[in-house]
């Protein structure tokens, strides 16, 4: 999840497949190649040729997700496999904007529209790209449809069980796209520098290792070895162009109100920011990866209520960053908020980074200047301090951050 989107709400899926081919043992080990795990892949494409699917993204995708979701479209369009992707959220982060501009990213919002979506049933199966399902709500309408789930590529630790003909699941590997980068090395497709399109992708595969990576500095060998391939082909002035992306008022707004907010604990630091537009919800992790370049904090949460006017909905988001290599924001966030009554979790993480969704439920609805509005952000935010610093205090704690 880097730049990182909320994590974990929406899932109730059976048993993952992972065949031998799926996760090899060599790959556990160190996250190096798994050259099984794509021939996997080449074996279900083969099956499934001159078809078309549906791949599926969290509903605010980050550059690791667009980036590996190409890679595969791509990939899949050499055995005659037509791949549309969508998201069903929006893209707020600004580097998120230019790299679907300016790279060309052929990754499309879900209409709001009933009479502009597509007809779910030419599609053969659908496909869940740097998810396993539970952070995007376009895996009910697939559902609902009936189509088979063919493929789960992510590097998120497991997040409940999904039923798939192949998943591959890594979560010892830092990023998504170098497992998409590791399918193009095994020859499932040959990149090619005169191909602007491929050229456009290696940079977005590039951008998107190196996003959730935190620039490198979390990566692993696996991590490394792709962006070295990457390196032959891609194109430096477009990435350039894409991390000069400048942040909007509005972000810095809620940077602003994160520093205004925070509460310091054991090296930990927790914000709470009120509300926030639907489509300013990126800078609630951009509001965490700034809190935690802070001296002596090792550890970053911040959290408000996004409220999406069209949909009169009211959902409680935050993000999670740490330096901290002892802390598992997967473990810690799961510990912290729990299941609802499905059983499925609030959240999740990867390494260094994580996030959580709660449905405001009952209480939703949204009204300016009202006072209720002040005293339902004073009930929530009350609530995610208790549960955090429930873990972050030694005293109580459940999980020692210190």
């Amino acid at each position: 999840m880097a730049t990182e989107n909320a994590l974990l709400n929406d899932s109730d899926f059976q048993p993952i497949h992972q065949t031998a081919e799926a996760q090899p043992a060599e790959s556990k080990k160190n996250g190096a190649a798994a050259p099984n795990s794509a021939q996997a892949l080449k074996r279900l494409l083969i099956e499934h040729a001159d078809s078309r699917q549906i791949i599926l993204l969290q509903d605010f995708p980050d550059p690791d997700a667009l980036s590996s979701a190409w890679a595969y479209k791509l990939i899949a369009a050499k055995h005659q496999i037509e791949c549309d992707i969508f998201y069903s959220g929006t893209l707020s982060h600004q580097e998120n904007i230019a790299l679907v501009k300016l790279a060309n990213v052929p990754a499309k919002r879900w209409p709001q529209q009933s009479s502009e979506q597509p007809d779910l049933s030419e599609y053969e199966g659908y496909v869940l790209i740097d998810t396993q399902g539970t952070t995007s709500q376009l895996t009910k309408l697939v559902r609902a449809a009936k189509l088979p789930l063919l493929v789960v590529i992510d590097h998120h630790a497991p997040q409940g069980e999904a039923a798939a003909e192949l998943a591959d699941i890594r979560p010892e590997i830092r990023a998504t796209a170098t497992i998409l980068t590791q399918y193009l090395q095994a020859g499932l497709l040959q990149l090619d520098r005169n191909n602007s399109k491929h050229v456009k992708c290696a940079t977005a595969l590039m951008h998107g290792l190196r996003s959730d990576t935190n620039r490198l500095m979390n990566a692993v060998e696996a991590d490394f070895m792709a962006a070295a391939y990457l390196s032959q082909y891609y194109d430096p002035q477009l990435l350039n162009a894409v991390l000069q992306a400048s942040r909007s008022k509005r972000v810095m707004d809620v940077i602003e109100r994160s520093l205004r907010n925070r509460q310091i604990q054991n090296s930990v630091s927790i914000a709470g920011v009120g509300y926030l537009r639907y489509e300013d919800r990126d800078a609630i992790p951009q509001a965490a990866d700034f809190l935690v370049t802070e001296e002596n904090i090792h550890t970053a949460v911040v959290y408000g209520i996004v409220h999406d006017e069209d949909e009169e909905l009211e959902i409680v988001i935050g993000s999670l960053r740490t330096n901290k290599i002892t802390l598992d924001p997967d473990e810690f966030i799961k510990e912290a908020f729990g299941q609802d009554e499905q059983g499925r979790f609030f959240g999740g993480g990867r390494s260094m980074a994580g996030g959580f969704e709660i449905p405001v439920g009952f209480l939703s609805g949204f009204y300016e200047n009202s006072d209720y509005n002040r005293l339902k952000w004073e009930v929530f935010d009350t609530q995610v301090k208790q549960k955090l610093l429930r873990l972050v205090n030694p005293e109580d704690g459940v999980i020692n951050t210190d």
